[in-house]
């Protein structure tokens, strides 16, 4: 029996080879107020907010700023707090920013992924296929990486942003279906629910099929490199509900919890696995809340976390970061060569 053992634990080794993967997620244009200090006291005791804004009161909102980041993201502050890293408090006058001129989703979505602005190029949210190299695509050219590289996102816009058409990356975004060939039981159901559930955006799905299709593919696909980007929380800010944005932001702290509880009960990725949570944009601050862009204070304010087994508190004492630090970020935890001299540098340095 002992020998059985043994050689089972053998070959279990030979099968999960230790190797890092990275999982990158972005909560679109959610404040760091919010992250770092739960519901905004001023937009949450508005009176000409919705009806239910009462029952969002109870449910998120107490004096001390400390308890409604945790009434707002419980894990988040209740677990990636203690095992990882989070920056940009700028209570604490540590600050993550982005270095863009527009200051709109799909420039910040090209400053993460490829670790630098392009004011020429990416300007605004047009439908141009992004000239940029990511670090996810350099990723999917690797021996070990083909194939292996995915992207979920609930804006329509990812494959522009990833350009799919050059990079081959798998890219499921939007509205569209599994691009698993040999689907399971459960992607069928999310793609009819998805089918079947009225839209409330045309170009931006619930973040609930977004981040169900990218469970079943860390079940069923094993991707090293994953990129999940959660979209609700901006198009709720742009729609003034701020009720709704809170309950979104809600949500993506669960789902977060939720892929973190299943990366660690997976051999493949337990104990292998870096999580970094980001946005895209910050927010204005008072009645500019509902939005962002060069003329809108805030608009470039961002967080990052950050939580995996190389994630040591002692390594981030710096107090001033920057989103393009991301991509080499990336390359770095993965042992992948791609050092772009225009990129920041890796958030490690």
């Amino acid at each position: 029996m002992k020998y059985t053992v043994l050689i089972l634990a053998f070959f279990s080794n030979l099968i999960f080879a230790q190797e890092p993967k990275v999982i990158v997620i972005t909560m679109d244009g959610v404040r760091w107020k919010e992250v770092f200090r739960g519901a905004d006291k001023y937009l949450i005791n508005r009176p000409n907010f919705t009806s239910s804004m009462n029952y969002h009161k109870e449910k998120y909102f107490v004096e001390d700023s400390l308890q409604r980041r945790k009434l707002l993201m419980p894990f988040t502050w209740n677990y990636i707090v203690k095992k990882g890293v989070i920056l940009g408090n700028r209570d604490e006058k540590n600050h993550v920013n982005f270095t863009n001129k527009p200051l709109w989703s799909y420039p910040g979505y090209n400053e993460i992924i490829t670790g630098k602005p392009d004011d020429i190029n990416i300007i605004n949210n047009d439908d141009i296929l992004n000239p940029n190299i990511s670090v996810f695509e350099i990723a999917n050219q690797e021996k070990n990486f083909i194939d292996r590289v995915m992207v979920f996102g609930s804006w329509r816009m990812y494959p522009f942003i990833f350009n799919q058409e050059r990079s081959k990356l798998k890219v499921n975004a939007g509205y569209a279906d599994s691009f698993n060939t040999t689907k399971s039981e459960r992607e069928i159901l999310i793609e009819r629910f998805q089918s079947e559930t009225p839209k409330q955006w045309w170009g931006t799905r619930f973040d609930i099929f977004t981040h169900e299709f990218a469970l079943e593919a860390l079940k069923n696909q094993k991707p090293k490199l994953l990129f999940i980007g959660y979209g609700e929380a901006d198009d709720y800010g742009h729609n003034a509900d701020y009720d709704l944005y809170l309950n979104a932001i809600n949500r993506n702290d669960r789902m977060i919890e939720e892929l973190w509880n299943y990366v660690q009960t997976d051999p493949f990725y337990k104990d292998q696995t870096t999580i970094i949570v980001t946005t895209d944009h910050g927010r204005g601050d008072f009645y500019e809340w509902v939005d962002h862009s060069k003329h809108v204070k805030g608009s470039s304010n961002s967080f990052i976390m950050l939580l995996g087994p190389s994630i040591k508190k002692e390594n981030f004492t710096k107090k001033d970061y920057y989103s393009t630090q991301i991509a080499q970020t990336i390359a770095d935890l993965l042992e992948i060569k791609w050092h772009n001299p225009d990129a920041g540098k890796s958030l490690f340095n």
